[in-house]
This record gives structure tokens, C-alpha cells and sequence, in this order.
């Protein structure tokens, strides 16, 4: 049996009855539900489709409950954004209109500063602040690029001013509660506080309900030791990572996580891009199986997948590589899973 456990994201490539027994069968360990998709009735049909599963399991499937987390989002409307020319950025919906981006963020005016960046999509499109008016923030376009309604915007470098829980996500954790997860990520952690609130919240079922913190953003890093300290364990997610800072760090965070996880006995998972060209493709590329056996080196309790099984083209065949480059790994002489 693996050491390295194999958590993979349900999605409409995974959702059915014989998808799920087909990814326990190749060494799925942890379903995660992610909670920014779907609603609570069809999070529920896959809770009970993997209870039904486990039944039958003398090791059975954990679930994870991934909250949405505090997110900034664009408006309604489908904007195209031209390199090198502007775009002003507003807040308030009734502004939102032809050459103008709408984002759900009312303190966007008063976080942002001339060069501060925005952004789009997962940094697919990105602006540069050049000043304000009275609309909201004149941006020039760096990449552009179609922004389509309700996109993800980050702010990188920003201290916003979000609330680390927000009423969704109490919703979804007393949902997870009543559910009987067993273990609830937490998006966009930027201080320990936010682990207390919900441990708080979760009452007698704390016990029962692990809490991983997933590291994001700048505050996050800022705040890494004392985050570790509070938190069952750490989720390096470095989709949204490595957009809030810049992309060469993203390697010494996840060694510093490594370093302190095992410093104070606790969780990490390593998340994000580990088979993503197998989301179409049915090999990995040669950096991708790198990038895993090297999470695998540094001792990662587990490696999470996304796309590659929510709704790539080859969920069971992914499952299945990663199951083989973590068990090669393991045997590498000097990789010690007993110390």
C-alpha cells in the first residue's frame, strides 16, 4: 500500500456510481467535493454514492468538503479586453457597461494603487492600475483576452479586506457537518484565526473533522508558522499561489510548508497542475511526473488532483499514473516513510 494518499476532485467526469468505483479501484484514497461547483442536493447524491461504495471497502473513501472561500468575482456581462488599451474597473453593478469590467469587491478602489496589478480568469488576462475616477480605476490591459461572466480576480500584493469565513461557507461547513465529512479544506486562509473560527464551529464534531488550511495568497505565506500550528494540516494550492505572488517562489513556499508541516507534525498536500495535461492528453508530460515524484520525495502525506478527474478525459488513467510515479518514488532508496 502507497504511503503517498491520492485525493481526487469529483466532478462530471468522476460523479457516476461506476466512475467512482473505477477510481477507488486505482487507488483513490480521499474524494474531494469541491464547494464552489455545485449545490448541496447533488454534493449529497455523490456523499451517498460513496458511502454506498465503502461499504463493500476494507479501506474505505474519505470525503473532503472544499469550501468556495472569499472570492472576488466579475459581474454579469462578457467583456473583451485589448492589449495596451484601457478599461475602467467599477464596483457598483449599475456602472457596469460598455468598455467597463464590473468586479463584486466593494474596497477594490481603496486596496488598489497606481501599478498595483489585477488579475483575470487565473491569470489568464492581467490590467495595471494607472489612477482612479470617479467610476472606479483606470487600467491599462497587459494580456488580453475574453472575460467572460463571473471570472476569478486576484489581487496580488493586495491586503484585502475580506472576511476569512464567509456566510456561504458556514453554510457549506454545517452542511459538511451534517454530512459526516471527514476532513474540510478551507480556501484562502491568511491567519490562524480563521482555523479557530471554524473549530469553534464545528463544536463536538471537532474532533472528528480535520481542517486543512490551504495556502494561496501573500498573507497566507506571511502567516505560515502560526497557520501550520492551528491547522490539522496544509493544502499548497498553487493554482491561486502562484498567481498572488510571483511564479519562481511558488517552489521555496512549498519547501518552507514541507519544512514546517513535518516540523510540527502535521498534514500536507500537495494540489494543483500535478497531471494537468492529462486532462486531454493521456500522458503526462516528463515535468509533470518530476513534479510528483518530487512532492513524493519531500514526504507529502498526499497529492491532490483537479481537473485531471473532475472533468478531464482520462480520470482512472491519471489516477492510475500518479499511483504508479508515487509508488516508483517510495522505493527510491533514502525515501524513509517509517522515520
Amino acid at each position: 500500500m502507497l504511503s503517498t494518499k491520492i485525493i481526487c476532485t469529483i466532478g462530471p467526469a468522476s460523479e457516476s456510481p461506476k466512475n467512482l468505483a473505477e477510481l477507488a479501484e486505482a487507488g483513490m484514497n480521499v474524494a474531494r467535493l469541491n464547494f464552489s461547483h455545485g449545490t448541496h442536493q447533488s454534493h449529497k447524491k455523490i456523499i451517498e454514492q460513496i458511502r454506498n461504495l465503502n461499504k463493500d471497502r476494507q479501506y474505505p473513501i474519505a470525503i473532503m468538503l472544499d469550501t468556495q472561500g472569499p472570492e472576488i468575482r466579475t459581474g454579469d456581462k462578457e467583456i473583451t479586453l485589448i492589449s495596451g488599451k484601457r478599461v475602467c474597473v467599477t464596483v457598483p453593478p449599475n456602472e457596469e457597461s460598455e468598455g467597463t469590467l464590473f468586479v463584486n469587491y466593494v474596497d477594490l478602489k481603496d486596496d488598489m494603487k497606481e501599478g498595483s496589478c489585477i488579475s483575470l480568469d487565473g491569470g489568464l488576462m492581467s490590467l495595471k492600475v494607472c489612477g482612479k475616477n470617479k467610476k472606479g480605476i483606470e487600467c491599462e490591459v497587459i494580456d488580453g483576452g475574453v472575460v467572460k461572466a463571473h471570472r476569478h480576480v486576484n489581487l496580488p500584493g493586495a491586503i484585502v479586506k475580506l472576511p476569512g469565513i464567509t456566510e456561504t461557507d458556514k453554510q457549506d461547513i454545517l452542511f459538511g457537518i451534517e454530512q459526516k465529512v471527514d476532513v474540510i479544506a478551507l480556501s484562502f486562509v491568511r491567519s490562524s484565526e480563521t482555523i479557530r473560527e471554524v473549530r469553534a464551529s464545528l463544536g463536538v464534531h471537532a474532533k472528528n473533522i480535520k481542517l486543512i488550511a490551504k495556502i494561496e495568497n501573500q498573507e497566507g505565506v506571511e502567516r505560515l508558522e502560526e497557520i501550520v500550528q492551528e491547522s490539522d494540516g496544509i493544502m499548497v494550492a498553487r493554482g491561486d499561489l502562484g498567481i498572488e505572488v510571483e511564479l519562481e517562489e511558488v517552489p521555496e513556499i512549498q519547501r518552507r510548508i514541507a519544512y514546517l508541516c513535518a516540523k510540527y507534525g502535521k498534514r500536507l498536500i500537495v494540489a494543483t497542475h500535478m497531471l494537468e495535461s492529462m486532462i486531454i492528453n493521456p500522458v503526462p508530460t516528463r515535468a509533470e511526473v518530476t513534479d510528483v515524484a518530487n512532492a513524493v520525495f519531500e514526504q507529502t502525506d498526499a497529492i491532490m488532483l483537479s481537473g485531471e478527474t473532475s472533468v478531464g478525459k482520462y480520470p482512472v488513467r491519471s489516477v492510475e499514473t500518479l499511483v504508479r510515479i508515487a509508488r516508483r518514488t517510495e522505493n527510491y532508496p533514502g525515501v524513509n516513510y517509517t522515520e
